[in-house]
Parts: C-alpha cells; structure tokens; sequence
C-alpha cells in the first residue's frame, strides 16, 4: 500500500517506521529540511509512563483563573480573538472532574505502556543512540500539602499498574544526590524506576535516516498546501518545495502527490488542514519553552530525570547538557521568545536551576553573558490529552494527532498502533482508536465571550 505521511516530527517518524516494518511503500513529507525540528526539537527528554495526568482535573479552572495574571505561571491561559481557542476551553473544563480525570488517565497509560515497550523494540532492533539513561523518574515536592496528596496520585498510578511510590526526602537524596544542596527545601517525593530519559531529536533524526536507508522517500522542505477531496475521499496532497532561481528569486514547485492512505502527524497545525476537508478535531497548540544549559560541573549533576513540583518543570541529562522545560501557554500559534512573556518564562528556568543545583549549569541569561539554548514548541493539546489515532470520516485519511507533552513518551507506541490499523490489525491495547472507538469531538454551540 502506498502511504502519506505528513509530518516528520516523532510521531511522523515512528508511524513511517512502522508502516514500512509492514511492507507499505512510504513518503513523508515536512517543511523543515531535517525531522524533528519543530516540536520534537528541544522537549524536556522523558519517557514518562508514570507521569502522564492529564491536565484537566477539578483543581485546575481555579488554578488556571489565579495563574492568568501570573507571566512564569505553569499553565497560563492567554485569551484570544479565536473561537477554537474558546471551544476548546470549554471541552476542557467539562474534563474537570473525577470520573473524566480517572477515565482519562487509564487511556494515557495504557498507551504509554504500549509505546514504551515499542521503543525499546525499535532500540534494540536499531541500535540508535540518544543519550539514554534508565534511571527512572523522580518528583520532588516542596511543600508538605503536595507531597500529601501525591499519595493520592500514587495510588491512581498503581492501580493501572504503574509501580510509581511515595519516597522521603531522604530516599529521594539516595536516588539523586545531586539535590542535596537543596535538600533543605524538599519534604519528599515519588519515584518510578521503570521510566527513562533520552534526546528525542537525535532519536528522531537517527530512526529517519535509517527510514531512508530502507526505501522511504522523503520530500524535506515542501509545505503542505492542502488536501485535495472528491467525494468523500482524498484524491491527492498538494504540496510545494521552496526553490531559489539562478537570480536569487524564490520560487515554489507544485506537486499532487497521491496515495492509498495518508496520514496526517502534523502536530498542532493538524487541526486546521483537517478542518478544511470536514474533519474537525479539537486540538489546540500549547506553547512549551526549555532551555538547554551547558553543564559547569558534570559531576554535580544529575542522573536521574526529574520533575520538580513546585515550578512543574521537568529536567534531563542530555550527555554533556542539561535539558530543562516546562509551562504551558495557551495563546495560539506564536513561537516568539522576545515577548516580555516569553522571557519571563525563559529566565524562570534559568533562575529555578540555579537555586536547586547552583553551579552546576551555565544559567547566565544572554543579558549576563551565557549562552543558554532558549526555545519554544507548540504542543498539539486535546482537552482530554488523550490524543487522536486511527481512521477518520474521509476515506483514506488517517490521523495520529493531540498527544500534549507526550509526544517523546507516546511516539513509538502511537506510531505503531496506527501501522497496524492501517494494515488491518487491532493494536493490542485498550485504548480508543479514533473511527472504531471513538468518535471526534462535536462542535459546541456556545457563544464566545464578547
């Protein structure tokens, strides 16, 4: 069968993958001229089965509301003239309660322990390389209240059998030393030894040129103009690669690429190239930021991927780095780091490393003479944060959309569960595929706030 694959972040990648582990004949294409620089780039590292809540629960509406006017706030809504920002609030808020949170995080790990055994094959198959380290994941609390309700969350996690545990501040100082020196601050944590760690841009490039080794062909810096429907069915891909004349001029060169199945994986700019066909899924971007710091003092610092709670930043040894992201900003589909927001939140995770492992990092902002590797991405959000894999409406399109912040832990696995629907198996989860399980999202008729 022949196959589409739009986009070559982590997602496109494994679905290629995937699909040519199966016999089909492959194509992906991506504006970028290399996969996984946009939001595959530069995440937060973890492969984290265990620390997978979806963000809708009945806590957050208040904490949304008090962190609006807060610029380094974890989740910082930023209301805009955009109905499907507005619908997709609503969908979130009706997420906000127990039973859709329990429901909710049985799906998300269900299909992070799908993925996470999917890596390990494709690992052990390829042999890639990635800075990986399996040391687990730890989570440290700075206030007594957080660290007492985590039990709660331990419990959620254990019986969907994540083997996540309450450990005190002392165990956790056993598990990483490297926070000693911020000890002090800690009243405890939890820890899953199973979770690992890993540069999800060098696993993506390397698992895309093997890709291409093997047969698949890939269009690099071609943009995806639009789906071309008669019927009820996708005749073709419009797509155009930006060349330069002999003058200097740029020019674009139309391609209808045609296929027996396409797939679409392009983050969060899926959502509007399927509306344009009658697909309508709500996934909306949310803006993540990192920043990657040299490390000063290697020894000092730490092996083991963790989260720390108080700011919900996430932090990864990446070889002689150290890879630090976190915050959300819903605020549409800017990728700017010199609004006074953005910097804000760029400097909070230079100011928060620097109080938890002082010296360790280069942390000196541009302004002070560092050189810290600041970025953003737009991370697909469902309000669910389960994400869309499978079949839609239209025939021959497929999508593999919405997996939030877990795109490095559910990539594999997602890629594939959709190669195997695609060549008619059932992936062996319980998970909703999106045309057999579930049905997309309506939308809402609710008026927007004036």
């Amino acid at each position: 069968m022949k196959t589409i694959v739009l986009g070559a972040g982590i997602i496109g990648i494994s679905t290629a993958w995937h699909l040519l582990e199966r016999g089909h004949e492959v194509t992906v294409v991506d504006r970028q001229p290399d996969a996984a620089l946009e939001t595959s780039f530069a995440n937060a590292g973890q492969i984290s089965v265990s620390y997978c809540e979806p963000w809708a629960n009945r806590e957050a509406p208040l904490k949304a509301l008090k962190w609006m006017f807060d610029q380094e706030a974890p989740l910082l809504f930023r209301p805009q003239l955009d109905w499907q920002q507005w619908r997709w609030g609503l969908q979130f808020l009706a997420q906000c309660n127990d039973a859709a949170f329990e429901r909710n995080v049985q799906q998300i790990v269900a299909l992070g322990a799908y993925s996470h055994a999917a890596l390990k094959d494709v690992v052990r198959t390829t042999g890639i390389e990635y800075h990986r380290l399996e040391r687990g994941i730890a989570h440290f609390y700075t206030d007594q209240k957080s660290f007492d309700e985590a039990g709660s969350a331990v419990e959620l996690m254990r019986k969907y059998g994540v083997q996540r545990r309450l450990v005190s501040r002392e165990e956790l100082l056993a598990i990483e030393p490297a926070f000693r020196a911020y000890g002090a601050h800690i009243t405890g944590g939890t820890y899953t030894s199973t979770d690992e760690s890993g540069d999800a841009r060098v696993f993506t490039q390397a698992l895309a040129r093997r890709c291409a080794e093997r047969g698949v062909r890939f269009l690099y810096g071609h943009d995806v103009l639009r789906l071309n429907k008669i019927g009820n069915a996708i005749e073709s891909v419009a797509i155009s690669a930006r060349q330069e004349s002999a003058g200097g001029q740029k020019q674009s060169k139309y391609q209808a690429l045609k296929a027996d199945a396409v797939v679409v994986a392009c983050g969060s700019y899926s959502a509007p190239l399927l509306r344009r066909v009658g697909v309508d899924l709500p996934i909306y971007p949310g803006k993540g930021y990192s920043a990657t710091f040299p490390l000063l003092r290697p020894e000092g610092a730490p092996l083991v991927s963790t989260i720390d709670d108080g700011r919900k930043i996430a932090m990864s040894r990446l070889g002689n780095v150290l890879r630090v992201a976190g915050t959300i900003e819903l605020g549409g589909y800017d990728l700017s780091l010199d609004t006074p927001v953005a910097r804000a939140r760029c400097h909070m995770l230079s100011r928060r490393i620097e109080e938890i492992l002082p010296g360790v990092c280069d942390t000196r902002t541009p302004e002070q003479g560092g050189d810290p590797q600041y970025w953003a991405g737009l991370r697909p959000a469902t309000p669910t944060n389960i994400p869309y894999i499978g079949r839609t409406r239209v025939d021959r399109l497929w999508v593999n959309a919405g997996h939030g912040t877990l795109g490095w832990t559910h990539g594999a696995g997602s890629g594939k569960a959709l190669a195997e629907l695609i060549s008619g198996e059932r992936p062996a989860m319980q998970f909703g595929f999106l045309g057999m399980d579930r049905a997309p999202v309506p939308p809402q008729r609710t008026r927007m706030p004036a």
